[in-house]
């Protein structure tokens, strides 16, 4: 019989056992990734009873629950990681990455203070200023890492939320926001559904929507009526790439006319603030650096491991107010600000350090041809299947994103379904311009020219399957 107790203080060689089962399952696991079938074999229920749904009276060997762990959840496992995923924007992993957020977990910093976890915050503030600098954003800016571009909006409009009350005379963090100014949180009708979540958390209420263009940009003309039917205080979101078209809004003509109006304009650039990265594709972004604030996400584009969001405000005294807290246990920076009072978390894990760590090994030069790669493999499967009969791109391909349609709304997600359960590509169906379509969203580093080409092959294999089944 194992004696649990006698294990368990026993915690070096622990340690030692259970590390190395688990990177035997690590390894498993992404040397498969790129090859096997994409979508999960097993849902939720099936995997409970892989696992055993009744907690043990006792414990087993830590060796064993990570065994039990590995091998019981693999089928239920989606190959997220895989060059040929397209079903959300979502990255797969860089090598370096991976390597540093494994230390971060040995590590277990809990980076909520300067002076007391210094070398994890070191890392961090050292990311922030590279990221600034290779993106063309004011360096007086804040950057908290936040969980993603959800909370990363949170953060930055929470700042707004309480800079355009403060100038309006209004004191939110001590009167609240009952019987406040009304925000007018104004919005492009195209923005993503997290940008209104965001804004509930803060009680901004539902925003004020505006057009958008066919591209899904907000259109400059319709926000300037709207600054201009009523005053008082103003949040404008701004887009860097639509969910579905990719595209950008024009970002020099729309700050203008919000600042004209003393808004604040913060810019949701979940995964189109990397174009900035490029020198090719720059222009992309021209005049985004005029806003108050920027949201994007490092585990999209730049391949960092779940979870990590980047919220920026150039206003740091504003970010500090909205988000900081106080108490006599806390040992207080005296230099600049604490992390956290830079996002809405006081725990947290050191989730900038992988990020550190995948700019210092891909260098300006190398980010800028991860963002292309990107951009070059939308465009060749957009090439690929435009050319295929009955396939109709509907989109300007300036990035990333890319929307088929076939036939009608049936076959179209037939499409869909028949990739899913294939398992060579994966892309989802989504609603755009009131038609079904099939989204393919470019964001994993590893879909080069090969994996492009099997995608095409697979959407046209797939695409004859279809047709003769119908």
């Amino acid at each position: 019989m194992v004696d649990h107790g006698e294990q368990q203080r026993k915690p070096q060689s622990s340690y030692d056992e259970v590390l190395g089962v688990a990177e035997h399952h690590a390894r498993a696991w992404l040397s498969s990734v790129t090859e096997r079938p994409i979508p999960p074999r097993l849902q939720a229920e099936e995997i409970k009873d892989r696992l055993g749904r009744e907690l043990p009276d006792d414990g087993e060997p830590a060796t064993e629950v990570i065994a039990r762990l590995a091998e019981g959840t693999e089928p239920g496992m989606i190959a997220i990681g895989s060059p040929r995923f397209y079903g959300w924007v979502i990255g797969g992993t860089q090598p370096v990455a991976l390597a540093a957020d494994w230390l971060v977990s040995a590590w277990d910093q809990n980076t909520g203070l300067r002076k007391i976890t210094p070398a994890a915050v070191a890392v961090e503030e050292l990311a922030g200023e590279w990221l600034l600098d290779m993106l063309g954003l004011p360096s007086e800016s804040e950057v908290g890492f936040t969980t993603g571009a959800t909370l990363a909006q949170f953060t930055c409009l929470a700042a707004a939320r309480d800079e355009v009350l403060r100038r309006a005379g209004w004191d939110v963090e001590t009167a609240g926001l009952a019987g406040g100014p009304r925000i007018r949180f104004i919005v492009g009708e195209e923005r993503h559904g997290t940008v209104d979540l965001a804004g509930r958390y803060l009680g901004l209420g539902s925003p004020t929507v505006v057009d958008s263009d066919e591209q899904g940009r907000i259109r400059v003309d319709a926000l300037r009526r709207e600054l201009a039917a009523s005053s008082g205080p103003a949040i404008v979101l701004l887009q860097a790439g639509n969910i579905h078209s990719g595209a950008f809004d024009d970002f020099a003509e729309a700050i203008a006319i919000a600042h004209e109006a003393d808004a604040w304009v913060h810019v949701d650039g979940a995964f189109g603030l990397w174009a900035a990265a490029s020198p090719r594709l720059r222009h992309l972004v021209s005049g985004m650096e005029g806003a108050d604030s920027w949201s994007t996400d490092a585990h999209k584009t730049l391949s960092v491991p779940y979870d990590c969001g980047i919220a920026i405000v150039r206003d740091g005294p504003a970010m500090h107010r909205a988000l900081s807290m106080h108490a006599s246990y806390l040992q207080a920076t005296d230099v600049g600000a604490d992390p956290h009072e830079k996002v809405p978390e006081l725990s947290r894990r050191a989730r900038g350090i992988p990020t550190w760590a995948v700019l210092r090994a891909l260098g300006r030069s190398g980010i800028a041809r991860l963002v292309e790669g990107l951009a070059d493999a939308a465009r060749g499967i957009a090439d690929g299947v435009g050319a295929l009969p009955g396939v109709e791109v509907l989109n300007d391909v300036v990035f990333t994103q890319v929307c088929l349609t076939l036939d009608d709304d049936a076959t179209t997600a037939a499409l869909s379904e028949h990739l899913w359960n294939e398992g060579e590509v994966l892309a989802m169906t989504s609603r755009w311009h009131d038609r079904a379509v099939v989204r393919f969203s470019v964001s994993n580093w590893g879909t080069d020219a090969a994996q492009v080409a099997r995608t095409v092959a697979a959407v046209e294999r797939a695409i004859g399957e279809v047709r003769t089944a119908r």
